[in-house]
C-alpha cells in the first residue's frame, strides 16, 4: 500500500469524496432522512432507528460536499436531512420545540432533550443556510431554543439534559459545550452575527481558561451543577460514547482547533499559546509510544485508561497539528499531522469499502464490523479534511 502525500489538496478531496461514496449507494431513505447504522461494506443494518447527532451531522456532511463540490444530489440530500429533522421536534411539554434524541420507526422513542444534540442542530443549520437551504432567522432560532433551554448566565456554560418529564438533570459537562462553540463558529462564520462569536468566545473563556487551569491545564470532562469538577463521574466507564471518563485526547485538540478558528475570527496570541498547550499535552500524554496513533484517553496520572484508537481522536487532532502549524510555523506541528495521517492510513482508513473504521484495537487489530453506528457518518474525518482546507498552506 503505498503512502499518499497527506499535506496535498488534491489528496484531501479525494479522500472526501471516497468517503462521500461509501454512503451514496444505500444511506438515502426515501421515507425520510438517511439510514443511520451501516456495515464495513456499507450495507445498512438497521433501517427503522434514528438518532439526532446522526441526523444533523448528514446536514453538515451533504451541505459540506456542496459547497466544495457543487456536484448532484448533494444539494437535495442536504435539504431531504434539513427536512428530516422536523420529525425530532417535541411537540408539546416541557421540552416543547426542542429536539429528542432518537426515532424509532419515525416516531419519538427518547424525548430527551440534550444540549449535545441541539447543539448540532444549530451546526446543522448554519452550514445549511451557507448553501442557501434556510434563512439567518432559522439559524437564529435555533441559538436561542439552546439558550432559553441550557444557557446559564451565571455559570458562563450550558447545562446538559431536560427528562422527557421536564427536569434538568444535576450532570453538568463540557462536550456540549464544546460542540456548541463550534456551531456557533460556524454560525458567525456564514451569518456575520456579531453575538454567535463572542458566545463562542465565552465558552472558550471558560472551558479552556477557567475550568481547564482547575484541572491542570487540560479539559476535563464532568461537573457538578455548581461546575465543580466531578473526578469520579463514569470512571468505571471510561470508553462511553458521549460522557467518557479520563482526560479525552481528542478534546483536547478539539478545543485547540476551535480556539484556533476563534483566533482567524478576532486574533487573540492567548488563543494560540492555549492551544498549543492542549495540543501537545494530548501528543504528550495520548501518543502510543509502542504501536504509534492517539488513544481515546488517560488518567489523572497521565497513565492510558483507554487505549483503543477511535476514528474521530486522530481526524480531530491531525486538524489541529495542521491549523497550529499554520499559526505557528513550528514543523514540529506539520511532522505530528504527517505522523497521524499515516497511523490512520494504515489502520483506520478502509482501503476496500472506503470511509473509516470507527474503533481498532491499540495495535490496529480490527474490533468490529459496524463501520458508522448512529453518531458517526464520518462527519469528524470529512469534516477534519475540509478544516485542513480552510486552514490553507496545502500543496497543489
Amino acid at each position: 500500500m503505498s503512502t499518499p502525500t497527506f499535506d496535498s489538496l488534491a489528496f484531501l478531496q479525494s479522500h472526501v469524496d471516497d468517503t462521500l461514496r461509501f454512503y451514496e449507494p444505500t444511506a438515502l431513505d426515501a421515507d425520510g432522512g438517511f439510514f443511520h447504522y451501516f456495515k464495513d461494506d456499507g450495507s445498512v443494518y438497521n433501517r427503522s432507528h434514528r438518532h439526532l447527532v446522526s441526523a444533523t451531522r448528514f446536514v453538515f456532511n451533504w451541505a459540506q460536499a456542496q459547497h466544495h463540490t457543487s456536484r448532484a444530489p448533494y444539494r437535495d440530500w442536504a435539504a431531504h436531512a434539513l427536512e428530516h429533522l422536523q420529525r425530532f421536534v417535541i411537540a408539546q411539554g416541557p421540552a416543547k420545540g426542542l429536539h429528542a434524541w432518537t426515532l424509532q420507526d419515525g416516531q419519538i422513542e427518547d424525548a430527551t432533550a440534550f444540549a449535545y444534540g441541539q447543539a448540532f442542530v444549530l451546526l446543522a443549520r448554519a452550514h445549511a443556510h451557507r448553501v442557501g437551504l434556510c434563512s439567518a432567522a432559522d439559524v437564529a432560532r435555533a441559538f436561542d431554543a439552546m439558550g432559553d433551554a441550557f444557557w446559564r448566565e451565571a455559570d458562563g456554560a450550558y447545562a446538559d439534559e431536560i427528562t422527557p418529564g421536564g427536569t434538568l438533570i444535576d450532570y453538568r459537562g463540557q462536550n456540549a459545550n464544546m460542540h456548541m462553540c463550534e456551531a456557533c463558529l460556524a454560525a458567525f462564520e456564514f451569518t456575520g452575527e456579531a453575538r454567535y462569536l463572542q458566545r463562542a468566545q465565552a465558552l472558550i473563556e471558560r472551558f479552556a481558561f477557567q475550568l481547564a487551569d482547575q484541572a491542570g491545564g487540560l479539559v476535563w470532562e464532568h461537573y457538578r451543577p455548581d461546575w465543580s469538577i466531578d473526578w469520579d463521574y463514569n470512571k468505571d466507564n471510561p470508553g462511553n460514547i458521549f460522557k467518557p471518563w479520563g482526560f479525552q485526547t481528542g478534546h483536547q485538540t478539539e478545543w485547540a482547533k476551535l480556539l484556533l478558528i476563534a483566533h482567524g475570527c478576532a486574533p487573540d496570541a492567548r488563543y494560540v499559546q492555549r492551544a498549543a498547550q492542549l495540543h501537545c499535552s494530548a501528543y504528550q500524554h495520548g501518543w502510543d509510544s509502542t504501536h504509534g496513533g492517539l488513544i481515546y484517553g488517560f488518567d489523572t496520572e497521565h497513565k492510558p485508561c483507554d487505549s483503543d484508537k477511535y476514528f474521530w481522536v486522530q481526524a480531530e487532532s491531525f486538524a489541529s497539528a495542521w491549523r497550529l502549524w499554520r499559526a505557528t510555523g513550528d514543523e514540529l506541528f506539520v511532522q505530528q499531522y504527517r505522523d497521524t495521517w499515516a497511523w490512520s492510513w494504515r489502520h483506520l482508513v478502509d482501503h476496500q469499502y472506503g470511509a473509516w473504521f470507527r474503533i481498532v484495537a491499540a495495535d490496529g487489530a480490527k474490533l468490529e464490523d459496524t463501520k458508522s453506528p448512529a453518531g458517526k457518518t464520518d462527519y469528524h474525518t470529512m469534516g477534519a479534511c475540509w478544516d485542513v482546507m480552510a486552514a490553507g498552506g496545502l500543496e497543489p
